[in-house]
């Protein structure tokens, strides 16, 4: 069964790849009451995202909701970079991040520790010396420390 946040990532990712943008998380916050329609972007070029960016996609999304009207009620939309709350989802994001600490969940597991190695789609952390390795987009993973500079 899809939930009404996949089909917004899905609309979100059809509209907004073309741009150069990769969609990195949807949320729909307040389901109800006042929502908001929150959806966090990266460059596919790996270069920090700027204002322009977001108003880019939020002009072209925004239509494309406009067009099909997948939230019946009144809402809030905002698109953001993704900053220091930044999902780990795809092993290339590991591989920018390495050496900082993520914070991971699933699995069985719940930690945060430094991300060692990446291999292929596995990822390898260090977990209080011990080597933790994890399968990417099988665990949810999130920055846990800010680079000092864009990576």
């Amino acid at each position: 069964m899809t939930t009404k946040t996949d089909n917004l990532t899905t609309i979100a990712s059809r509209v907004l790849t073309p741009l150069g943008l990769e969609v990195l998380d949807v949320q729909l916050q307040n389901p109800g009451r006042h929502p908001t329609l929150l959806v966090r972007i990266d460059r596919l070029d790996e270069q920090p995202v700027g204002v322009e960016d977001l108003e880019a996609a939020s002009r072209a999304f925004g239509a494309e909701l406009d067009a099909l009207d997948p939230i019946k009620e009144e809402y809030r939309l905002e698109l953001e970079s993704p900053g220091s709350k930044r999902p780990l989802t795809r092993a290339r994001h590991f591989e920018r991040m390495l050496g900082l600490l993520a914070r991971v969940r699933g699995e069985g597991h719940a930690f945060t520790a430094p991300i060692k190695a990446v291999d292929g789609e596995q990822v390898t952390f260090d977990v209080l010396g011990q080597d933790i390795t994890l399968t990417a987009g099988q665990f949810q993973g999130n920055l846990a420390e800010f680079p000092p500079e864009h990576r």
